[in-house]
């Protein structure tokens, strides 16, 4: 039996990025190309599966969420690295935001940062969204918005937004999540 692990003090005293402007670190819960819907347990600390995706649709690239962060739904701001490889589960990934995929997911804002592996010079070239592959950035927006759509859930797109502009939801979310401390409870 596991005891009881505080979510905030192991996963979230990561720091949210490196100092650098910009560069986020990613905690990657779905590796790319997978059905599997992996969350980290907010009870437990594990990596746990959630669910099968219901659609046939794999995940476009790695995705998790950027630490000490509190995106509008209540949970981290949700971020997908695009990578070559797959990483795995609970790997942290030094990324370079490059844009934000607005969306609703029932009814509520749901956010997706799009980042690139700082580090990796195969990506050393993209550094705003306009540098993404257009085949890219419409694969990520389309699977996104029709990957629920067996389980009965709406999505709604609200379109895509600049490197800058994710970086700056980035900040917000850290600052909700700062300003959340005093009402987490055990």
């Amino acid at each position: 039996m596991f005891a009881r692990r505080d979510y905030i003090r192991d996963y979230m005293m990561i720091p949210p990025g490196t100092g650098e402007a910009a560069v986020v670190n990613v905690i990657v819960e779905i590796p790319k190309g997978k059905r599997n819907k992996y969350e980290v347990d907010k009870v437990t600390g594990l990596i746990k599966l959630d669910r099968y995706l219901y659609s046939s649709a794999v995940y476009p690239g790695d995705y998790g969420f950027i630490p000490q962060t509190l995106a509008e739904d209540g949970d981290p701001l949700d971020a997908l690295v695009m990578v070559n490889e797959a990483t795995f589960s609970g790997c942290l990934i030094e990324a370079r935001v490059v844009g934000i995929f607005r969306m609703k997911d029932k009814g509520s804002n749901d956010f997706k940062v799009l980042a690139v592996p700082h580090k990796d010079p195969l990506f050393a070239h993209i550094r705003k969204l306009e540098d993404v592959p257009t085949h890219f950035v419409r694969e990520v927006e389309f699977f996104f918005t029709t990957y629920k759509h067996l389980e009965g859930v709406s999505v709604e797109a609200l379109g895509w937004a600049s490197g800058e502009e994710g970086t700056a939801e980035v900040r917000l979310s850290v600052d909700r999540f700062r300003s959340s401390l005093g009402s987490v409870h055990d």
